[in-house]
């Protein structure tokens, strides 16, 4: 399988961080399989409770994703690794965190399975 390129599966990633910076939670479901995990510092999560705090609104203000790299880790998967610096609504203290993406082609289409967050510093 010929796997695109660094800046499409960015694309792909940037269309979860959109859903959150407009608190869009079907457009987030619509990026994660339904078998998502989620591994962040307060713990666990599945594609529900990923979109779930969305429905009150975002959940970001803004962010810059950059240091992309892919890794191909099956015919049909790649790991999306990068930098994400990004601030929350109400905040202006900007956060970073190092984000590792499981990306799998499933049904003719890429879906989120599986991300892990990892702040800077840790």
């Amino acid at each position: 399988m010929n796997i695109p390129d660094v800046q499409f599966f960015v694309d792909l990633e940037t269309a979860v961080w959109e859903a959150l910076v407009s608190g869009d939670p079907e457009a987030d479901r619509a990026m994660l399989s339904e078998d998502f995990l989620g591994v962040y510092p307060s713990g666990f999560s599945d594609r529900e409770q990923h979109a779930a705090p969305l429905a009150s609104g975002p959940t970001m203000a803004e962010y810059q994703l950059s240091d992309a790299r892919v890794q191909q880790v099956a015919p049909d998967a790649v790991m999306l690794s990068y930098l994400a610096e990004y601030t929350v609504p109400g905040s202006e203290q900007s956060q970073a965190m190092y984000i590792s993406s499981l990306w799998q082609q499933r049904e003719g289409r890429w879906w989120n399975t599986f991300s892990q967050d990892t702040p800077v510093g840790s």
